[in-house]
């Protein structure tokens, strides 16, 4: 019998609002079952009508006069990068593009969506489930941190899957992060001689080895610098740093010493690109080389384009679409040169059967396909 509920009006006489709180005569009722006094809920706005634009009220949080400031709105909006779990992926993106073209129609907003660019994070899995308390599937990281390290932790963390995919834990993970580290460490410590005067790389002096590493230094900025800044994939990242690494073992194994410039210049780079995921770790080899002003003061590397340029290619050869062979040729290698290269191999040959061509199609820097 006291249905409908009707919301008193908000306006006290002097112009201001009045919260439905404190209306007495409101929330004083007594219940329809029992008959007994009781109180009714004032707090009943879904949460996800403030979650929808608080973005927007950040670039105004201190207007108390307007919901937003139209001039800083104008400035901030739309949030360049939004970071958020895949669970919101659907709603909470709904609902937020809802509001914001309600803003927008309301005169407080110009933009016609609330975010340029959308990250929705994984979860992370044990055991196949996700981590919860409920499910007693939840591990500590403080433990994990007692016992590698903060570094090895977040490094395992980020190398283990793409932000947007699913992590899977996995202790014995954590180990392998562990001896990676470990490796760097003893790699820049067995090498700390080559640290002296920094004479720059001399490319047209380097052997072919150093030459090679060299490449692979630059090559390694690349893909690092691409996979941090294009979708956050920092797996790909710390996977490129890995194979820097391997690199700059296998050199140094050999009997010949590899440059110093260029063995330097390697070794820097590793620091330098891991010390987004590995902070601690990389400042205290940094400091330990030599260098006076700590990571964070110096610039991000940036590769040379002509460094990095492979001086050979792998070129797939295939007879009628099926592959018969490979070629290593040079880079600036003419499309012509290419197709005498691959009409003389002798596998070629052999495939082709005295049969005369009819066609090469060339893709360049990728295949030839000699059709017959």
């Amino acid at each position: 019998d006291q249905l409908p509920v009707v919301l008193p009006g908000i306006d006290a006489p002097d112009g201001s609002h009045v919260p439905l709180h404190q209306q007495q005569e409101f929330y004083t009722t007594t219940c329809p079952q029992c008959g007994s006094p009781a109180r009714r809920e004032t707090d009943t706005m879904d949460t996800f009508v403030e979650s929808s634009w608080y973005f927007a009220r950040y670039t105004s949080p201190r207007n108390e006069k307007a919901p937003l400031d139209r001039k800083a709105a104008k400035y901030w909006l739309s949030v360049d990068q939004y970071i958020g779990g895949v669970e919101h992926a659907i709603l909470h993106l709904l609902y937020s593009r809802f509001f914001t073209k309600l803003l927008r129609d309301l005169g407080y907003l110009e933009v016609d969506e609330p975010f340029i660019h959308l990250l929705t994070q994984g979860m992370v899995i044990k055991d196949g489930a996700k981590m919860s308390k409920s499910k007693g599937n939840v591990v500590d990281p403080s433990d994990l941190i007692d016992q590698y390290g903060a570094d090895t932790v977040r490094l395992f963390s980020l190398f283990a899957a793409p932000p947007e995919r699913d992590l899977e834990w996995n202790a014995q993970g954590v180990d392998g992060a562990s001896r990676f580290l470990k490796r760097v460490f003893r790699l820049i410590h067995a090498h700390h001689d080559c640290f002296g005067e920094n004479t720059g790389v001399h490319v047209e002096n380097l052997q072919d080895r150093d030459r090679s590493l060299h490449r692979k230094t630059h090559q390694t900025i690349k893909r690092v610098t691409t996979s941090i800044e294009t979708n956050y994939h920092f797996n790909t990242a710390i996977s490129g740093v890995m194979e820097l690494v391997n690199q700059i073992v296998a050199a140094t194994a050999e009997q010949s010493p590899v440059d110093r410039a260029v063995l330097r210049e390697s070794m820097e780079t590793v620091l330098l690109l891991l010390f987004p995921m590995v902070p601690h770790f990389c400042e205290e080899l940094w400091e330990f080389i030599g260098h006076e002003q700590p990571l964070d003061r110096q610039c991000w590397p940036s590769h040379d384009p002509e460094a990095a340029q492979e001086e050979e290619l792998t070129i797939v050869v295939q007879v009628n679409g099926k592959v018969r062979t490979r070629l290593q040729v040079s880079t600036d290698i003419s499309d012509d040169r290419l197709k005498e290269k691959a009409l003389a191999d002798e596998r070629v040959i052999k495939f082709m059967a005295g049969k005369d061509t009819k066609k090469i199609i060339v893709v360049k820097g990728k295949l030839v396909n000699i059709v017959v």
